[in-house]
This record gives C-alpha cells, structure tokens and sequence, in this order.
C-alpha cells in the first residue's frame, strides 16, 4: 500500500502494479536456478530427489525460462554421489535418451540395487561374526 502512484484507470493500475512484482520474479527465478545447478542428492530416496529438482525446474517455465527435459536429466545426474557413477556412465554409453519418468525409474531400481548390495555385505559380516560367536561359545546341558 501506498507504493503505487494513484492512477486514473484500472488498466494503467494493473500495469503499475505488474512492474512492481516484475524484479522479484527475476529474483525467484534467480533462486531457483541457484538451487536446481546446487542441488545434490543425500539420502533421502532417489524419487523424491529428482521430483524436487523436476518441480523447481517446472517453476522456471511461466517464467519463459523452463528447461528441456534432457538439460534436467544432466543436472540430476551430476547431482548424484559417487556410488551412482557406473549408473550414469551407463546412461551416457546408450543411443536412447530418457525422459523423466523413464529417469525416475531407472534411478529407484539402482537406489534398490545399492541398498541390497549394501545390506548383503552388512549382512555377511554380521553371519560371520555370528559363526564365531557360536564356535567360541560353551555347550549348555539340559537341566533336569
């Protein structure tokens, strides 16, 4: 209120009144492109981390600055750590490009494949310790 100068008919307001919010959607666009070439993925579930970067990426688009979908798929791809390397490698080696869902995907059956090749090495030590645990431990007879 009071920022915008008195005007003498509704279409000159609502000019006046566009002017005003023009630079802090530049601003916002600003940030959300920071974001998007600073975002990188930790933990917290591979789809959930490409649909932020897809949403933030679909908020640039009314503002004529949307992304093509192929652009999108190089930045998430540099966004993942280093144990999704051969993934990516992978992708750049085939003829096809994905789109995003196909991006998705192929991105949470990696995110499973990783966790169970983690988890079966986690598991393997734990048997072994339970082996000799057993091997040390004494034979308890029945009581009578």
């Amino acid at each position: 209120m009071g920022s915008i100068p008195d005007c003498d008919t509704a279409p000159e307001y609502l000019k006046k009144v566009e002017s005003q919010f023009t630079s802090s959607s530049k601003a916002y666009a600003s940030t959300l492109i920071k974001k998007l070439f600073n975002e990188k993925y930790s933990d917290g579930g591979i789809r959930e981390h490409i649909l932020k970067m897809s949403n933030m990426a679909s908020k640039l688009k009314p503002m004529d600055l949307g992304l093509k979908d192929e652009f999108l798929i190089h930045l998430v791809f540099a966004s993942l750590p280093k144990e999704y390397e051969t993934f990516v490698v992978n992708y750049y080696m085939q003829p096809v490009k994905w789109d995003i869902e196909k991006l998705i995907a192929m991105s949470v059956q990696e995110e499973e494949r990783l966790k169970s090749s983690r988890g079966d090495s986690a598991n393997h030590e734990k048997d072994n310790k339970m082996k000799n645990f057993n091997k040390n431990a004494k034979p308890q007879g029945k009581a009578p």
